[in-house]
């Protein structure tokens, strides 16, 4: 059974001849523990698409349904609990509490949603994205790739069904960036963690588990699947 499935979903912006077609019938299905990539050039769509996904945008037409839950049918309030409890965001620019450390950072939509710290799989997150020693520091004094690492343990904090990155590598170093995709492929691994990463990288992409192109709103090649993510990580001081 499908964790993520979206079907003919549609984003207009605008009528007539000002109609902009953002996303023009997209349907996809993700399995549980795939790790995916969506690549597509600037204006293709792809972050629209991610924003549906994640319910942070409601689409023209269309569903999207996470574990059975079709996310456009919730209210407001229903759907803000569903994405705290069951979406893991990754955003380019880290999103990060600037008051808060590393540590209140990560539990943070834990205690958002009224629940307790579970340290033991928190630790667990910790320790494999080697944050030990930045616990207590605020992300002013972290570097771009420690801020990102912060925001892939606090996306798996809640134990999220399916975990979307939106541009992850896109503010940070070609060597940086491919530690923090190394990341997102251990999560993968390590927590069988669906991931659907946006990127318009296709290097990049290419270390997912399966590849969709997106271009004018559309899924160009809905059925390529590159199953070379896992054979080509570069563990290095992960391993």
């Amino acid at each position: 059974m499908s964790i993520l499935q979206a079907k003919e979903v549609k984003k207009h912006y605008g009528e007539d001849e000002n109609l902009v077609k953002a996303l023009d019938g997209v349907s996809i299905t993700i399995m549980p523990g795939e790790f995916v990539s969506i690549v597509g050039a600037s204006g293709s769509g792809k972050s629209t698409l991610l924003h549906m996904l994640g319910g942070l945008d409601n689409p023209t037409s269309g569903s999207v349904e996470i574990g059975g839950q079709d996310i456009s049918q919730l209210s407001d309030d229903k759907l803000t609990v569903f994405r705290r409890r069951q979406i893991g965001f990754v955003f380019q620019n880290y999103n990060l509490v600037p008051i808060l450390n590393v540590f209140e950072n990560i539990v943070l939509p834990v205690e958002l949603d009224g629940k307790k710290v579970e340290r033991d799989y928190i630790d667990r997150i910790i320790s494999l994205l080697g944050l030990e020693s930045k616990l207590n520091s605020l992300p002013s004094n972290l570097s771009g790739g420690q801020q990102q690492r912060v925001a892939i343990a606090r996306a798996l904090a809640t134990k999220p069904s399916i975990l979307l990155a939106d541009e992850p590598t896109g503010n940070l170093d070609s060597h940086t960036s491919m530690d923090v995709l190394n990341l997102l492929q251990m999560t993968n691994r390590q927590f069988s963690q669906t991931v659907v990463m946006i990127t318009h990288n296709d290097e990049i992409a290419n270390l997912a588990d399966r590849k969709l192109h997106m271009a004018d709103g559309r899924i160009m090649q809905p059925l390529e699947a590159k199953y070379c993510g896992r054979q080509n990580m570069r563990m290095g001081a992960w391993a």
